[in-house]
């Protein structure tokens, strides 16, 4: 049974470590919401088919978790891209198309929604920098984690103090993929070929989103860990996208992880 409280968010040790420096962060869960059905529980998506007054109370809820007022709550319209970009006060609908977000001032919660794909969170608390990406494999792939930590370079971070986080997110065991995907990370990089693990269905393969997600951050110079949760084998606790569809569900919930710079 979900608890319909308040919201427990699982944490990073990582940066539990920037806490000190006035730096909050959650990644949220389905505990703690108000949304029922397929969306039991703390569904933040707002482009789910989910009651949107719900939505809006599960939001609310995370803001105050967060210590911040619903407006301040700033989401992306994701679209799997490697674009990032820096914002500096909140903003209403329609929401920047972007997967990476970036602030350095303080009282903006900036978020990232996934539902296996990888939220990711960074921090660098000397310079007051803060930044978050929704990173599945296509934006990965592409850039999206090297573009949020070079848009907080541009407002003062430096790569060798920025602490990342990967949080929830689908695991290999649970990740097959077919051998067009495969194709095309092996052609970006030979190297890729370790993230895959033989697959039951021939000509498929089991992906390791995590330590793929880690291994760039590691290579674009910042500490970074993953919490190793599965959003898909842990379904009282994650919402997930390939459940879902392996269950042919009409809709599934988006889960929020968000940082913010307390004020001081």
């Amino acid at each position: 049974m979900l608890d319909a409280s308040q919201p427990s968010p699982l944490q990073s040790s990582l940066l539990d470590s920037v806490a000190e420096a006035g730096i909050r962060h959650g990644y949220f869960t389905r505990h703690g919401g108000v949304s029922e059905g397929l969306y039991a529980g703390l569904n933040t998506g707002t482009g789910s088919l989910d009651d949107p007054e719900k939505v809006e109370e599960n939001r609310r809820r995370v803001a105050a978790w967060m210590g911040v007022g619903p407006q301040a709550l700033l989401s992306l319209h994701q679209i799997h891209s490697p674009d990032a970009i820096i914002v500096r006060e909140a903003y209403g609908l329609p929401r920047p198309k972007a997967d990476g977000i970036v602030t350095d001032r303080p009282g903006l919660a900036i978020c990232a929604s996934s539902a296996d794909c990888g939220p990711v969170l960074f921090a660098d608390s000397e310079a007051r920098v803060i930044g978050a990406a929704h990173a599945g494999w296509k934006g990965a792939l592409t850039g999206v984690l090297e573009a949020t930590i070079a848009a907080m370079e541009t407002i003062g971070a430096k790569r060798e103090r920025i602490v990342a986080a990967l949080g929830p997110s689908i695991c290999q065991a649970n990740y097959e993929v077919g051998p067009e995907f495969i194709a095309r990370f092996v052609a970006d990089d030979p190297r890729n070929d370790s993230y895959f693990a033989p697959s039951p269905t021939g000509g498929h393969a089991m992906f390791d989103l995590n330590t793929y997600t880690v291994d760039r951050l590691t290579r674009a110079g910042v500490r970074a860990e993953a919490l190793n949760r599965c959003t898909y084998a842990e379904e009282d606790l994650f919402y997930s996208y390939r459940r879902s569809t392996h269950r042919k569900e009409p809709d599934y919930g988006r889960h929020v992880a968000s940082i913010v710079l307390e004020t001081k």
